[in-house]
């Protein structure tokens, strides 16, 4: 009888144990997520997005952008330059880039125009994105500065893109499906704010926190 109630004790004892380190790790667990972000069912798809980095990079990291957005061209100065250089020109991530159309016609003619020049010249697509960006006004954000002109303006100053093939696109809007496309993503991941960047399924909750995205970079590439 003595031995059975030992018995019974050291089963009680073994799965206090289990569920206590079984709570343990789901309270961990949640808490790194909470720390990072919104974890979702997966990351957002970058099938025919222009991607910056290798193939077979195994961290994904996408912006949601809108390139009338003071924010983004801030993010795209200070936060990027130093992911290209930690993480893209090591083969470790690949940097992909979504529309975002939170300013209104604006913001749908610069991606209407960035679209198209990833459809006719992708190597041209980031010198061109880059382009919207430093044509953005540091003042007067609100103010009508995304142009047919300004797209043409830049587009001349940029080798490989036909600026002929890009007005027509513009003015028949023949990647329309593109940027709706986007605009589909943008509501799937429940997109509030620009920038907002995902590292491969979770959305940071600071895009400017430098320190949380190398530390979730670098979780993402331990697995």
């Amino acid at each position: 009888m003595k031995s059975k109630n030992s018995t019974m004790k050291i089963l009680v004892i073994i799965t206090t144990v289990v569920i206590v380190l079984g709570i343990t790790l789901v309270v961990l667990n949640n808490n790194t997520n909470s720390e990072a972000g919104e974890k979702f069912a997966e990351q957002p798809p970058i099938e025919g997005q222009p991607v910056l980095g290798e193939d077979d990079a195994p961290v994904t990291v996408v912006e949601f952008g809108d390139f009338k957005c003071p924010a983004c061209k801030a993010w795209g100065e200070t936060i990027f330059p130093q992911l290209v250089n930690d993480y893209v020109d090591t083969g470790d991530v690949k940097f992909s880039y979504i529309n975002t159309l939170f300013h209104g016609k604006e913001s749908t003619l610069a991606s209407m125009a960035a679209e198209s020049v990833l459809h006719q010249s992708p190597e041209a697509y980031w010198e061109f994105h880059e382009g919207l960006f430093n044509a953005q006004p540091s003042e007067n954000h609100d103010s009508s500065w995304i142009t047919n002109e300004k797209i043409i303006e830049i587009a001349n100053e940029i080798e490989n893109i036909d600026v002929e093939e890009l007005e027509l696109a513009l003015e028949n809007e023949t990647v329309v499906e593109e940027v709706n496309k986007d605009t589909e993503l943008v509501e799937e991941f429940n997109v509030q704010m620009t920038p907002s960047i995902m590292i491969n399924d979770i959305m940071l909750e600071d895009p400017f926190d430098y320190e949380a995205i190398k530390k979730l970079i670098d979780q993402e590439l331990e697995g």
